[in-house]
Parts: C-alpha cells; sequence; structure tokens
C-alpha cells in the first residue's frame, strides 16, 4: 500500500515537473509571439524604416513558425521531443540575440526567421503532456491550461512589450526574450523526459520539401493578396496567382511522394479520413472567421472617432484585448476539463454557438454601444479563446493516428496561421469593398457579419469531427467517478 502511495506521489511530482517545464516553454513562445506588437512603432524609430517592412518581420516570424510547424512534431516523434523542444527554445534563444543586435531591418528579419523555428512550441508540448498523462480528466485540465497561454498571458505581454519599448527601447524585449527562452531551455532539459515513439524511422524529407514549398507559396500567396485589400497593383495580383499555383503544383507533389514512400511523412490514407481534414477545415474557417475580428477590425473600430468611440490605444487594450485574453487563460483549463467529460466535439460546438453570439453581439449592438461592444468580445474571450481555441489544439492531439502522434498536431498549426492569413485577406477586403458604400458603420457591420458567416461554416464543419473515443471518460466512469 504504502509502496502504491509512494509511486502515485512520484507520478504526481514528475508531472508537476513536467508542467512548470512545459509553461515555461509556451510562455516563452507567446510572448516571443506578441509582446512586440506594441513596439512596432518604436522599432520603425529606432531602425529609421516605415512600419510596412516593420510589419513584414512579424510575418516572416509568423510564417517561418507555421512551416517549422508542419514537420518538426514528427521529426520528434523520430529523435526525440525534449530534444527538439530544447533545440527550439536555444534557437529562439539565438534569434532573440541577433534581432536584439540587429543593427538594421534585414538583420533584424534574420532574427525573427530564426526564431519562428519555435513555432509548433504548443503543440510539441501537448504532445509531451499526451504521453506523460493517461488520465483524460487529469489531461484535459493540463492540457486546457497549457494551451490557454497561447491566446495571449492574460494580456500582461502586450504591457510589457509596450512599457519596455518606451522606457528601454524594443531591443530590451528582445533581451528579455532571450533571458526567457535560457530559463525555459534549463527547465526543459532538467524537468521533462525523453520519449520518441519512432525511434528507427527514416524522416521523409522530400515530403517535408514539397509540403513546406506548398504551405509557403500558399501562405507568401495570402500575404501578397491581402494588399490587395488597400491598392490594386497588377504586379502584385499576377504573383499571387504564380504563389497559388506554386502552392498547388507542390502539393500534388507532396500527395504523390507520400503514396510512394516506405516511411512517408504521414500516409495519404490518413490525409482522407475525417479526423484529419475535419479538424483541419473547422480550424481554418474558425479562425478566417474570427481572428481579424478581434485583432484588427473591432480595435480599429472602437479607436476610430467616426463612427467608433474614439478610444485611445492604451484605454482600447484594457477594456478591449485585456478582458479577451484575461477571459481566455481563466476559462482555458475549465474547458479543458469538461472536454473528456462531456465530449471534445460537444464542448467545441457549444464554444462555436457562442462565438457566433458573440459576434452577433458585436454586430448588431456594440457598434452602437461602447458597453455592448465590451461585452460582446469579453464573451468572445470566453467561447473562442478560452474554449475553440482549447478544443482545436486539444483535437489536433488525441485525433492523431497512433502510429504517427506528431502528424496532425503539425497540420493543425499550419491550419491556424493559413486561416490567421485568409482572415486578413477577406475582412479587410470586404471593409475596404463596402467603403463604396459611404456609411463606415455599414461598412463594418457587413464585415463582422461576414465573419459569422464563416464561423457558422466551422460550426458545420465541426459536426463532421469523430468523437476522440480514447481521450475522453466513457459513460461508466463518469456514473462512478
Amino acid at each position: 500500500m504504502s509502496s502504491l502511495a509512494s509511486e502515485t506521489k512520484s507520478s504526481r511530482g514528475n508531472v508537476t515537473a513536467l508542467m512548470v517545464a512545459l509553461l515555461a516553454a509556451c510562455v516563452a513562445f507567446q510572448l516571443n509571439a506578441s509582446m512586440l506588437s506594441p513596439a512596432l512603432v518604436t522599432m520603425g524609430n529606432e531602425l529609421n524604416t516605415d512600419q510596412a517592412t516593420i510589419g513584414l518581420s512579424q510575418t516572416w516570424f509568423f510564417t517561418a513558425a507555421a512551416l517549422f510547424s508542419l514537420f518538426l512534431p514528427r521529426l520528434s516523434d523520430i529523435v526525440g521531443r525534449k530534444k527538439i523542444l530544447v533545440g527550439m527554445m536555444l534557437l529562439m534563444a539565438v534569434g532573440s540575440v541577433i534581432a536584439a543586435m540587429a543593427p538594421d531591418v534585414t538583420w533584424l528579419f534574420v532574427g525573427r526567421i530564426i526564431q519562428g523555428v519555435s513555432g509548433p512550441t504548443v503543440p510539441l508540448c501537448l504532445i509531451m503532456l499526451r504521453s506523460a498523462v493517461s488520465n483524460p480528466r487529469k489531461y484535459g485540465t493540463l492540457m486546457g491550461l497549457i494551451t490557454a497561454v497561447n491566446g495571449g498571458v492574460a494580456g500582461v505581454d502586450s504591457f510589457v512589450g509596450g512599457y519596455f519599448a518606451e522606457n528601454f527601447g524594443f531591443r530590451s524585449i528582445f533581451w528579455l526574450m532571450v533571458a526567457l527562452a535560457l530559463v525555459a531551455t534549463v527547465l526543459i532539459a532538467i524537468l521533462a523526459g525523453e520519449s520518441k515513439p519512432a525511434a528507427g524511422t527514416t524522416m521523409d524529407w522530400l515530403g517535408v520539401f514539397f509540403i513546406v514549398i506548398a504551405v509557403g507559396a500558399l501562405l507568401t500567396a495570402l500575404n501578397e493578396g491581402s494588399k490587395l485589400a488597400t491598392a490594386f497593383d497588377a504586379g502584385t495580383l499576377t504573383l499571387a496567382i504564380v504563389l497559388t499555383v506554386v502552392a498547388a503544383v507542390a502539393f500534388f507533389a507532396f500527395w504523390t511522394v507520400e503514396k510512394r514512400a516506405k516511411q512517408p511523412m504521414v500516409e495519404t490514407v490518413h490525409l482522407r479520413q475525417r479526423s484529419t481534414w475535419a479538424p483541419l477545415l473547422t480550424t481554418t474557417l474558425t479562425m478566417t472567421g474570427i481572428f481579424a475580428v478581434i485583432n484588427g477590425i473591432v480595435p480599429a473600430y472602437v479607436q476610430a472617432a467616426d463612427p467608433g468611440f474614439g478610444v485611445g490605444p492604451t484605454e482600447m487594450s484594457l477594456i478591449i484585448l485585456t478582458p479577451y485574453a484575461l477571459l481566455g487563460w481563466l476559462f482555458g483549463p475549465i474547458s479543458g476539463r469538461l472536454a473528456p467529460v462531456l465530449g471534445y466535439t460537444k464542448v467545441l460546438r457549444i464554444g462555436l454557438v457562442g462565438s457566433l453570439v458573440a459576434l452577433a453581439i458585436i454586430a448588431f449592438f456594440g457598434l452602437n454601444s461602447l458597453p455592448m461592444m465590451i461585452v460582446g468580445t469579453a464573451l468572445l474571450g470566453i467561447m473562442y479563446a478560452g474554449t475553440v481555441n482549447i478544443m482545436l489544439n486539444g483535437l489536433g492531439v488525441v485525433l492523431s493516428p497512433q502510429g504517427n502522434p506528431g502528424f496532425l498536431p503539425g497540420m493543425n498549426a499550419g491550419a491556424f496561421n493559413l486561416g490567421a492569413g485568409l482572415s486578413f485577406l477577406v475582412l479587410p477586403a470586404v471593409l475596404v469593398a463596402t467603403a463604396s458604400l459611404n456609411d463606415d458603420k455599414a461598412s463594418y457591420l457587413t464585415v463582422v457579419v461576414v465573419g459569422l458567416a464563416i464561423t457558422f461554416a466551422a460550426f458545420a464543419a465541426s459536426l463532421l469531427i469523430p468523437k476522440p473515443v480514447d481521450a475522453e471518460v466513457s459513460d461508466n466512469e463518469k456514473v462512478t467517478a
């Protein structure tokens, strides 16, 4: 009896230690991704360049993050998850040093691209947690805690970034990133255990090459296409079309290689299954419908003097973005706890319905009333950031094929980035296209309604996602628990 108690206590201690390491990695990555947003103007001034160029450094970081997310989780199955995560944290630190010491914007680009290697931090942490925690209830709660970080560190990240940029210059933010990445590296090295379920398997580098080309070309095409929303340019349109064709050809080549490879990156039979394409489609549509609304459209409207509310950027963050991020942080573990009991897909759909209600409040009430806008975005924080985002990340892990656990989380990370890119292409384009109405409020209403329609399509796609039975508590367990 005492032996069993000792073993249980030891197991709890190991999981607690692992959670400390994984949370450190996720916080380091999230700050790396979001802390610079309020410092972009300062960066442009200190590096003597314009905001469009500085914005590109963000674009290239997220593009690099998406591309590395496609294959690093699979590589970690083969060479070791701990080893890959430690390497990602070290490269994040190296990229941060380069960016901190950048004499010009070119070196800033180099640093940000290297930082992008850390892109699959959250899915990789969830995979490591899944292999360490077999209890569905416990895994759900801890998964929610980790994934909630991905929505922003309780709104603190943007304020810390703004404070450091204003008082110490933008380079101080990168030095802070160096410190956080090194702390995370040490904690992972000491506290996390190693696992490599596909040891001895050969990595399908030819398949990696084609899928990276396909997704990279598509993301770049979306970025080029987004420029057309503000000004039409024949050269930009041509480049976007050419890149889209390149993406299609590269994906066809990827499919062909995977069918013939002895040890493919992913078997094509898995790509045909609903457990693969349904969650990927749902993730892409959800991000397309919501991401630009909360990260671009609503903040711009609230700050606009006409037809918005003329709120300053700091106050806007306090009343809109911080509650959104904080509520997502608080509700993440709750939705994660409910997922194995109620069902991952059921909790996802509850979150999507709640997100639709939130978007409707923003569209039909929030555009006329600042308090109602605050209510709508707060509800979006609970239902999207704290529920839908958690379930989509979780489903990527629990629905992944047993023989290839790193495949679907990596592809899902790519779907998140693809959806974000589509969101900033489609919704601002709608805003520009409706400018001829000569009614700015009607233009914003149209944009949010389009986002609502796309989110409804995401809800419809979610109905096709199969139940991850192995990750859920059975009816008997629900009764006896």
